[in-house]
Order: structure tokens, then sequence, then C-alpha cells
């Protein structure tokens, strides 16, 4: 089995996020960028079907040089071979349709990417492969165990799960219960530099129109005043929740 792993390159949640050029640019410095957490749980999980099955899993991502540190890491966690698509991933439809041509030329069974990325939750681009490439997609998944050519996958609905069973050549579009957080894995030294040493591949984007454009953007409101009450004073904390917060 063939695979391949979608990530994406996005600001740690922790950083702290500022905007340029009359709030219309992301202000990237200081940032600390990493691998899209739901694109991790798919790398992860690829990384089981690799160790229990022997599959090949590939990761590929749309972006400039400045990306390489992130993808390397896939590499040290585990991956096989890495391609970068030399170009700025404008908008969800863009970013599909250059990893749709490089899953198109590379012969996979199966495509894992994760449902949204962290940074503008667009949540299109793995259905948008799906349909570029006329492959079974089930989004939201959770769940994934693959026997032969055929699929199980479970994936999350309101209310509850929903159980699928479908066949490769599959798109999956991720997210945590894929697997667990604490099968994350953390690079190795020995992972590390074995990354040094194996392919990434840099190819050139092929022709695709942008859809969308940012216009601006706007950061929520700050947080307000906080009233601190004193833990004996219950009948003030009633009259405030009442009176100023409306909670009751």
């Amino acid at each position: 089995m063939k695979i391949l792993v979608c990530i994406s390159n996005v600001p740690d949640t922790t950083s702290k996020i500022n905007f340029t050029e009359g709030d219309t640019k992301f202000d990237t410095n200081g940032v600390q960028f990493v691998i899209n957490p739901n694109d991790e749980f798919g790398l992860t999980r690829a990384m089981w079907f690799k160790e229990k099955q022997g599959a090949t899993v590939h990761v590929a991502t749309v972006g400039g040089a400045q990306t390489e540190p992130t993808i390397r890491k896939a590499l040290a966690i585990g991956a096989d071979e890495a391609i970068r698509i030399n170009a700025e991933p404008t908008d969800g439809f863009f970013v599909a349709r250059q990893l749709a041509e490089v899953a198109k030329n590379g012969g996979y069974d199966l495509i894992i990417a994760g449902r949204e990325s962290i940074d503008y939750n667009g949540g299109m681009v793995p259905g948008i492969i799906a349909t570029l490439l006329d492959m079974n997609f089930v989004n939201t998944c959770v769940s994934l165990e693959i026997e032969g050519t055929d699929a199980k996958a479970v994936r999350e609905i309101d209310g509850g799960n929903e159980t699928i069973a479908t066949s490769l050549p599959l798109v999956i579009g991720g997210q945590k219960g894929l697997v667990e957080e604490s099968d994350l894995r953390i690079p190795n030294m020995r992972g590390i530099m074995m990354a040094r040493k194996k392919a990434l591949h840099v190819v050139e984007a092929t022709d695709a129109p942008t859809m969308t454009a940012d216009v601006k953007f706007e950061k929520p409101a700050a947080k307000g005043p906080v009233k601190l009450v004193d833990a004996g004073n219950i009948d003030e904390l009633i009259s405030l929740l009442h009176n100023e917060a409306k909670a009751i």
C-alpha cells in the first residue's frame, strides 16, 4: 500500500498573532510553525500502516522553502519521502489542485489529509482532492482499518459516529481520534539524523486558479474586566450573576 499524507505548515497555537499592511497580511515575524494537528494524527496513522502492513509513506506540502523544517519533521517521524510543491498556498482550491496533481502521478492507494487546517479552518482540501481524482472520500474520520483493498472507516457525525465500508483508492479527512494524542510521535535523534538522508523533492506548481482572496483580518475583541468575589460572599455572587451577567 502506498500512502500520501498531506501536510499543512501552520502557526503554533501558542504563537502571538499579528497582522500588517492594514490588517490584510499575516505577520510571520516571531511565529513558530508546526505540522497541522489534524495532519499529525493522519501521519501517525500512516506510520501504523507502515509498521504493521509494510506501507510506503510519502508526505507532501504546498509552500516555500520556509516550510522545509516542518516537512523534515515528518520525515524524522518516519515518512519515507517528502514532496514540497514550490508555491504559496493561496486558497483551498489551489492547494488541493497542487496536491491532486502530485497524487495523480504517484499512484497512491490512500491519501490522508487533515479535515481542516487550524489557521484558516477552510475544511475543503481533502474533499476537493477526492473530487479531482475521482476517489472515494470519508471526512471527519476518527478510525480507519484496511485489509487488502477493503477499508472500514468511522466518521464523526452530529450526536455520534458512523461506520462506513469502502474501498481503495481512498481519500480521508482525518482528525483527533484517528489516533490518540498519546500515540503522537516526537522525533528522536536517530530519526532526525535519518531524515537528513531521505529524499525531499521540490516540484513546481501546476497552473491553477485562485478562487478566493483574503480581504482583511480582524482579531477577536479583547476580554473585558473581571470582578472577583470573596468565596464566602454568596449573596454578592448571585446578585452579579443575576443583575450584571444575566446568567440566572
